[in-house]
């Protein structure tokens, strides 16, 4: 199976950003500090998951 570098990026930031803002509702309010956390957690997962290549398949072609 081959997945993009894109995907798995886009796949990181979404976990990254749902986890982060799953914490910051727990108290029914999003803080402004929290919404930053937020959006530096999806930026950092994407910078870090586009960074890092895919292994190469071992599979013959």
């Amino acid at each position: 199976m081959k997945i993009s570098g894109m995907w798995k990026a886009v796949v990181s930031a979404v976990a990254a950003g749902a986890g982060s803002l799953s914490v910051a509702v727990t108290d029914d309010t999003v803080t402004a500090a929290e919404g930053w956390a937020a959006v530096l957690a999806v930026l950092a997962a994407l910078g870090f998951t586009w960074a890092v290549p895919n292994k190469p398949s071992e599979e013959p072609r």
